[in-house]
This record gives C-alpha cells, sequence and structure tokens, in this order.
C-alpha cells in the first residue's frame, strides 16, 4: 500500500515522503495513529496544500523534544530494590518503574520512551538507559540502583 507520510518514522522516511509498506502495517498502526494517509491523488494535492504548516508543526515538536532534551540530559536517577547479599535485585527495575520515577521527579516520560538496551536491571550499581523524546532526540542517563536488605 502507498501513504503519505505525515510525520518522521523512524526506518521508513520523512514527512512528506510517499512509501510502499505492507497493508497491516498501513492499517493497523500508521493511519490509526496519525503518521501517515493513504496516498491517493487527492491526498496528495490536499497534503501539498498543509505541508507548510506540517513542517512548522514537526519543528516545533523538535524543538519542544530538544529543550526536554537538555533538562534530561546527564540526570542520574536513583532507586533502591530489595536485594540479596550478593547484589543481586529480587524481581528487576525495568523501564514503568524508570519512567514513573522520572515523572515524579518533575520530568514526565511515557515508559515507551525508555529503552534499556541490557534488558531489565537486575544488579545493583550504576546502569546506562537511553530515553528517546523523540525520533531524532535520545538522552542517555544514568541509573543507580541501591540494595535494601530484607
Amino acid at each position: 500500500m502507498q501513504v503519505i507520510l505525515l510525520d518522521k518514522v523512524v526506518n521508513l522516511g520523512a514527512l512528506g515522503e510517499v512509501v510502499k509498506v505492507k497493508d497491516g502495517y498501513a492499517r493497523n498502526f500508521l493511519i490509526p495513529s496519525g503518521r501517515a494517509r493513504r496516498a491517493t491523488a487527492a491526498a496528495v494535492k490536499e497534503f501539498e496544500a498543509k505541508r507548510a504548516e506540517l513542517e512548522k508543526a514537526a519543528a516545533a515538536k523538535l524543538a519542544q523534544a530538544q529543550a526536554e532534551g537538555d533538562k534530561l540530559a546527564g540526570t542520574t536517577l536513583k532507586l533502591t530494590q530489595k536485594a540479596g547479599v550478593d547484589g543481586r535485585l529480587f524481581g528487576s527495575v525495568t523501564n514503568a518503574d524508570i519512567a514513573a520515577e522520572l515523572s515524579r521527579t518533575g520530568l514526565p516520560v511515557l515508559k515507551s520512551q525508555v529503552r534499556m538496551p541490557m534488558g531489565p536491571i537486575k544488579l545493583v550499581g550504576d546502569h546506562p538507559v537511553s530515553v528517546s523524546l523523540h525520533t531524532d532526540v535520545a538522552v542517555d542517563i544514568t541509573v543507580t540502583v541501591y540494595g535494601e536488605t530484607a
């Protein structure tokens, strides 16, 4: 299916590009989330008429994400979890825990924006975590997990 991208989509294309994607991806994700529109002749003309305002809105989103990224850059988040004497946690620290703690500190982040390259944290210590605020803005933070003996 041919679609016009209304927003930048990772590994697919930028605003305004007409790309061919699988029908299910377009019908179930891109079109309902407002990131794309079916590429008909009428839709292409309508998009070209609105292109300037869409680009302006995309630039505003990017500027806001960069401002939030500057506030978030270099942040060290401290969490306390129950742990054994060997430093292994009873359970784990997930992206939902990190997003909740960041929101508590005044930096609202969705759990889907928290990227944990090594999976959930299961050990006490410092761990690098990436927060993706926009497709072009990713900020690295450090999560320090302290052990609390039961």
